[in-house]
């Protein structure tokens, strides 16, 4: 079966983010062109877009009023094209990033009683009203079984580390700093360990807003590649318990910096207790880490007959320059 990979004084924050950012259009739509055309076809009809964001500014994935988060961003502007209100589009993401963590490949969905005859408009639209930092690269129309979350046959996750003296400014919001110089092999080795289907009890967090479940997770494999000063932690699995990556990550750097032998993984892994980490590693900081990708088998990706072509963006063209540039 195969696997496809998918601060104002009298105005609230997420109000003055979200008044500031659409009072203006961008990416080339303008106000009327913000209302697709719709087509009379019994629903509800389900839609999957596939999301790019920043996460620095964002409190997260998940909707909360205040301090602003990805979810109510993509909420207001869903509400102002669709005229609909936030209950009924019952938007889903596949994945709760915490505040800080950026996403390149986020998945999610929401429900309209009408159909679309073309997506393209919609999206451009999405992408006019939403701030620069969050960006819809993907839509289209999804069958009624699929789901954002629960249909999720596996997650991709990336941790970027900047291995040098001296930090680069231009990656400090995306990578984590390590000074200390990390040995890469034996980061490998402890890295092998979490592979398989294990308890990860010892690397979660408390339960978050019933994001604990079952600490029963299979992890498919846990690659660390070198790139000059810049060490890539990526890992694929069936789903990650709230803050989960980045608590191995913070074993890894703990064992990379030859401060702990690579056997201590399955060690605190059969203790099945976040005290046991907690005792040699804090959790790695939020900006090294990105979603990359949330995989689905292909069969739940098909869309329904008569709906309209997935969007990926639109091409603009000019035919003729009418401003000389000086």
């Amino acid at each position: 079966m195969g696997v496809a990979t998918v601060g104002f004084a009298a105005v609230s924050p997420l109000r003055a983010v979200y008044l500031s950012y659409s009072s203006h259009v961008s990416d080339g739509v303008s106000e009327e062109q913000t209302q697709p055309a719709r087509v009379a076809l019994p629903g509800p009809h389900k839609w999957r877009m596939v999301i790019a964001y920043d996460g620095t500014k964002f409190a997260g994935w998940q909707y909360q009023q205040s301090p602003p988060t990805i979810q109510c961003l993509i909420e207001n502007a869903l509400t102002c094209i669709t005229k609909l209100d936030r209950k009924d589009l019952c938007l889903v993401g596949a994945s709760r990033t915490d505040a800080g963590v950026h996403a390149w490949g986020q998945v999610a969905h929401f429900i309209t009683p009408f159909m679309y005859d073309s997506l393209d408009t919609l999206h451009a639209a999405l992408n006019g009203l939403l701030p620069p930092e969050i960006r819809v690269r993907e839509i289209s129309a999804a069958c009624p079984e699929f789901h954002a979350r629960f249909s999720t046959k596996s997650k991709t996750y990336q941790y970027k580390i900047y291995n040098y003296p001296v930090m680069d400014p231009f990656r400090s919001l995306y990578a984590y700093h390590s000074s200390y110089k990390l040995n890469p092999v034996v980061m490998r080795e402890a890295a092998a360990y979490f592979v398989g289907n294990h308890d990860f009890s010892s690397f979660a967090n408390a339960s978050h807003n019933d994001r604990l479940g079952n600490p029963v997770k299979e992890i498919f494999r846990f690659d660390i590649t070198e790139l000059d000063a810049l060490l890539l932690l990526e890992v694929e699995g069936t789903g990650f318990l709230f803050r989960q990556v980045r608590n191995m990550v913070a074993l890894l750097l703990q064992i990379g910096r030859e401060a702990l032998p690579p056997d201590v993984v399955p060690k605190i892994m059969a203790a099945r207790d976040r005290k046991e980490l907690a005792k040699v590693a804090l959790s790695a900081p939020p900006q090294g880490l990105c979603l990359m990708s949330v995989n689905y088998n292909n069969e739940s990706l098909e869309p329904p007959e008569g709906c309209p072509a997935a969007s990926f963006g639109r091409t603009h063209s000019v035919s003729k320059c009418k401003l000389a540039f000086y």
